[in-house]
């Protein structure tokens, strides 16, 4: 039976019958393939893959090209499941025409059903055209690492009530703006409940607690691929990296010692040709 992609009504609709929605990242063809066929509700092809696919050390280097490339795979491997492009670092921050038109690049290229971009107030104006354009805009508050350096590293935000009621503010400005949904990262589950209980719109978790209305994962952090760091709020469901590594290691060793590859691993010539092939090595 083909899995049914998720609309935002249907979306919507969980919110509002208190179903969860499970979403993770992924990057490539098979990953994508992997969550469509484990009936993954959505899939964001975050702006993480400048750390996890090409070993940046954040998130800043990635170009919308890069972007792009890896939404158009994830959408060829999971076309029946709601494909988020994440919009990476100055794609939309210089003007709101630059955000439109970037956007734009997710929906016709990308093959996206969406964007999400960072920020709260200050981003409204993007989200508000981008919107108007007729796309659907996800919002991101909390700890968004493309602003990490200003908000003193990657550290949980709104732990305090001031900071809390900011987050807040945040949330309903872009609802008003037009986002169809709201990502909230690295906040206290508390909070992160007040701004679920206070949106009409679905809200989503990456390390703020249960109560959101779904929860969206890393691949590499919940595979045990990413091994630079692992956050507070991962669960590590397997540990790839151990048993890929091993993996290769066995290779290793068995090209060295002549015990790869063996018979059942090659290609055997035609009967008769080998003879053949015999007489004509034959000086004349």
């Amino acid at each position: 039976m083909t899995k049914k992609k998720l609309s935002r009504l249907d979306l919507e609709a969980m919110k509002q019958k208190s179903e969860k929605v499970a979403w993770m990242t992924a990057y490539d063809f098979w990953t994508a393939r992997f969550a469509e066929d484990a009936g993954m509700d959505m899939i964001l092809v975050g702006d993480s893959l400048g750390m996890c696919v090409y070993g940046y050390d954040g998130t800043i280097p990635v170009t919308m090209d890069q972007c792009i490339v890896h939404c158009e795979a994830v959408r060829r491997a999971a076309p029946n499941t709601f494909v988020i492009g994440d919009m990476p670092f100055l794609s939309y921050q210089v003007s709101v025409e630059d955000a439109v038109r970037n956007a734009g690049r997710f929906f016709k290229e990308g093959r996206s059903d969406a964007i999400k971009l960072e920020g709260g107030e200050k981003v409204c104006p993007q989200v508000k055209a981008i919107a108007d354009g007729g796309m659907l805009v996800m919002g991101h508050i909390g700890l968004t690492p493309q602003s990490s350096g200003q908000l003193g590293g990657f550290k949980a935000q709104g732990r305090t009530a001031g900071a809390a009621i900011e987050l807040i503010k945040d949330a309903r400005a872009l609802q008003d703006a037009g986002a169809f949904a709201l990502l909230v990262e690295a906040v206290p589950p508390e909070v992160c409940k007040v701004i679920r209980d206070d949106l009409r719109i679905p809200v989503y978790s990456i390390g703020a607690g249960v109560y959101a209305d779904g929860q969206l994962l890393i691949s590499s952090d919940a595979l045990g691929i990413f091994q630079a760091f692992t956050p507070k709020f991962v669960k590590k469901y397997e540990n790839l990296a151990e048993r890929v590594t091993g993996a290769f290691r066995q290779y290793v060793e068995e090209v060295r010692s002549a015990e790869f590859p063996k018979e059942q691993h090659t290609y055997k010539m035609i009967e008769g040709e080998q003879e053949k092939l015999t007489k004509l090595l034959q000086p004349k």
